[in-house]
């Protein structure tokens, strides 16, 4: 007889050493045959994983080896996000080099990764850390420099007083560092930028045209971030001066009803009153306190709305009248042309500050068949209506005015129609060490020059003094600084910022198509062969960051002449959080389940399988110990199941009708579920499977019932698999033999029944035939008699159905 018991940690340890031997997920580079390029996002090396991580990289696996066992060859690669300043923070609070901390903490990762079986292929791994890496996004900098794209500009930026450095907009969350929840504050700072503005229209225009992979909630989401207007800019000339204030508004049909000027703290108007107007110290005070308030709370409109007269007047280009300018704590530099024309009686923001300072308020819109009185207005009229007070414009509707309103000022040179976009250019210095040096030097005969491509990497120096205080330690580090004039030979001085680290991780996922390439950043070759990505998995905390960030950089290397690409992938998939306790699992809230323990208690295996059956993979997930258990169970039966029949303790029987069904049924099933990410629900139809061989041991089961049930369970619990694979007779793994197709003439006939509710309650049943798509069946569930009595004719907000189970109508 063979042995019964089933003992996870010998059989894990066991195939990982043999996959690892074997160089089982190793990937040909020939770049012939069908390819498949899966692809989780590279986590950062903070020194253990977590269950975010056991599941994001499951879902990845469990489709890499799906598809391997179809014949197709698959890309699944590893690597680390390794720059950062938690190995900064680190190496100043423990003594210890950002090198060593980081590179130690991959390793452990790395066996921790290793130990859960994921299908990666370890030759391509690489840390972008690591110069070899790096070097080759300083050369693109440094093209990108050449063609103007890259530049370096003094403007206000996000500080973190804590990470001592400049953060993106991106990275400020409810106005705090998105790394240490530090509150982050304005500074006016020279940095280096990327002009992603110029890509805006491209990037907006490929989320609906070549994204169609992509979940609606990240494409709304960069849409929003990307945040395209129609409108026109208008200019208003300032009084006894040249100068002009040029402003963009979607509503030129308020024009009329512009009484003053609103700009940004650093507008140069304001600049100028400091140093001329009588009110010069009021408006000190007011920039001061303004200072105080941070970028994304003044996004978020999450203070009080404050101002000064700055001494300046302008002229309405349509009416004029003298509006007097004030400085304002809501108008950003870089939002708009940081300057705002101010419209009390339609706009409330400007009809609150009209009101606590006294200005005029003209009326130039009302509601069709309505008439408003600014005297006893209580808020701002901001719908569409008929014009009022607005000259030759009087009596035409909003929509009609705008046009006719921008054809006059274009007529006249006083303003034009324009498309602005929210998204502002990419700032990428950061004003610490880890991380990959800029390529440029200053000099005083040659001004700012770029390193040559021969000189690089400019390597980041080891031996630096890291105390956290008093600015980036490369700026201390004098044989760093010093360096001679690539152009002159003369006395010249390296840039001391350091790169975002999301240029690191912006173009990874090319590199790892050709990994060891020393001729460049990428091989186009294995680029066209491997690109796009056909499946990407990660959270949806990325989608207005990285996600927008690496499209963007694919198309800065198409541009350059890498690659021949525009977008870097096709399918994307956003897990969800796992949760414990109802929070999020974290270190602070002292609800954190550590994989390794799990893993030492239950196996690899069942962390798999518990991960991807206690949820769908796009929900969130809350960690359940009983549910853990009951995947442990579940491995246990199946094995059980199979050593009995290989000690013949299962009756051997030829299937009969019953049974191939049910088999091809479930085989079908499966693959289905795979291929659509409903884990959970394929994972369900082995375990039936697994019930109805049980109930069949005193009748008989047949070998191929037990063969394919080993074959479907590899994906979720491949060690498990491939153990039972071996024990009955068989010398390849898994990974190698065929999935199990299945015969549609067999469960032709098979119906399954479908409960019909509307708003959670049992209305009728359905019979459809098994493998009916699930449009069709939530379709003939709105053609139910009963469900047209009780709908009488509206339409439902929604319609849900859960495969083989219900449709519930929500009325």
């Amino acid at each position: 007889m063979l042995e019964n018991n089933y003992r996870p940690c010998e059989i894990e340890s066991k195939w990982q050493k043999r996959w690892e031997e074997e160089n089982t997920f190793k990937v040909d580079e020939s770049g012939k045959g069908k390819k498949y390029y899966l692809l989780e996002m590279l986590p950062y090396p903070s020194g253990k994983i977590h269950m975010g991580h056991v599941r994001n990289y499951t879902i990845g696996d469990v489709q890499a080896r799906f598809r391997m066992m179809n014949g197709v060859k698959v890309l699944h690669p590893m690597g680390w996000d390794a720059f950062g300043m938690p190995a900064e923070n680190a190496a100043i609070k423990h003594g210890v080099h950002p090198a060593k901390w980081t590179y130690s903490n991959i390793d452990y990762m790395r066996g921790q990764l290793k130990r859960l079986g994921f299908s990666y292929d370890w030759s391509r791994e690489f840390a972008t850390c690591n110069p070899d890496y790096y070097r080759w996004e300083q050369q693109v900098f440094t093209e990108l420099f050449e063609k103007g794209i890259a530049y370096k500009k003094t403007s206000q930026v996000n500080w973190c007083p804590s990470c001592n450095t400049v953060l993106a907009n991106e990275q400020v969350v409810s106005g705090a560092c998105w790394r240490c929840d530090c509150a982050v504050e304005m500074k006016s700072m020279s940095q280096w930028y990327l002009r992603i503005t110029d890509y805006a229209e491209e990037l907006l225009r490929n989320l609906d045209e070549k994204l169609a992979g992509w979940p609606e909630r990240v494409k709304l989401m960069q849409k929003e971030w990307i945040g395209r207007s129609e409108g026109t800019y208008v200019d208003f000339p300032v009084e006894d001066s040249k100068e002009k204030i040029r402003v963009f508004t979607t509503r030129s049909d308020t024009l009329f009803g512009a009484t003053f000027m609103c700009v940004a703290c650093e507008h140069p108007l304001v600049q100028d009153a400091l140093l001329s107007a009588a009110n010069a110290v009021e408006i000190k005070n007011f920039l001061e306190r303004s200072a105080r308030i941070d970028h994304k709370a003044r996004l978020e409109d999450r203070y009080e709305k404050d101002g000064v007269f700055t001494g300046k007047y302008c002229i309405n280009p349509l009416t004029g009248s003298k509006m007097p300018v004030y400085a304002a704590n809501f108008v950003l530099m870089d939002y708009g042309t940081g300057a705002v024309m101010s419209v009390p009686a339609h706009d409330q923001r400007d009809f609150e500050f009209a009101k606590k300072y006294n200005l005029p308020i003209v009326l130039v819109i009302e509601p069709v068949g309505e008439k408003l009185d600014v005297q006893t207005m209580t808020c701002a009229w901001q719908g569409d209506g008929i014009l009022v007070n607005s000259g030759q414009f009087n009596g035409m509707k909003s929509n009609e005015a705008i046009a006719a309103i921008t054809s006059n000022l274009k007529k006249e040179g006083r303003g034009d129609a324009a498309v602005t976009y929210r998204l502002k250019d990419w700032c990428v210095s950061r004003q610490r060490y880890w991380g990959a040096p800029i390529p440029i030097v200053y000099c005083d005969s040659c001004g700012t020059v770029a390193v040559p491509k021969d000189e690089l990497p400019v390597r980041l120096p080891h031996d630096v003094k890291l105390s956290g205080e008093g600015g980036s330690p490369l700026a201390k580090c004098e044989k760093f600084v010093t360096t001679t004039c690539p152009g002159c030979g003369g006395r010249a001085k390296r840039e001391t910022d350091t790169m975002d680290t999301f240029m690191e991780s912006s173009w990874y996922m090319l590199r790892y198509a050709s990994p060891h390439y020393d001729q460049g950043p990428v091989d186009a070759k294995m680029i066209e062969y491997w690109l796009p990505i056909d499946q990407y998995i990660g959270g949806i905390e990325h989608a207005v960051g990285h996600l927008i960030y690496f499209r963007y950089y694919t198309k800065l290397l198409r541009d350059l002449g890498y690659i021949n690409l525009d977008e870097p992938c096709k399918n994307l998939m956003t897990q969800g959080m796992v949760y414990k306790d109802g929070a999020k699992m974290s270190k602070s809230k002292g609800n954190v389940v550590d994989p390794d323990d799990m893993i030492a208690k239950y196996g690899a295996d069942t962390m798999r399988i518990f991960s991807l059956f206690a949820a769908p993979p796009e929900k969130d997930l809350e960690w359940n110990d009983q549910g853990v258990e009951g995947s442990y169970r579940f491995l246990v039966r199946v094995w059980r199941l199979v050593t009995d029949f290989i000690a013949g303790e299962l009756k051997l029987a030829d299937a009969n009708d019953e049974m191939k069904r049910f088999m091809h049924k479930t085989i079908k099933k499966v693959t289905c579920d795979i291929e659509r990410f409903h884990f959970n629900t394929a994972i369900a139809s082995i375990m039936e499977w697994v019930n109805f061989l049980y109930g069949r041991a005193s009748l008989g089961v047949d070998r191929q019932s037990i063969e394919r049930l080993v074959l479907m369970t590899a994906p979720f619990a491949p060690h498990l698999a491939e153990e039972l694979w071996k024990k009955l007779g068989h010398e390849e793994m898994t990974i190698s033999v065929n999935w199990p197709a299945y015969d549609d003439s067999m469960i032709s006939g098979d119906t399954m029944t479908i409960v019909i509710q509307i708003n959670g309650k049992l209305r009728d049943k359905l019979e459809v035939a098994f493998g009916t798509p699930d449009e069709k069946i939530k379709e003939l569930a709105l053609q139910n008699a009963k469900v047209s009595e009780q709908l009488g004719g509206k339409t439902p907000q929604k319609v849900i159905y859960i495969p083989q189970k219900l449709v519930n109508i929500v009325a």
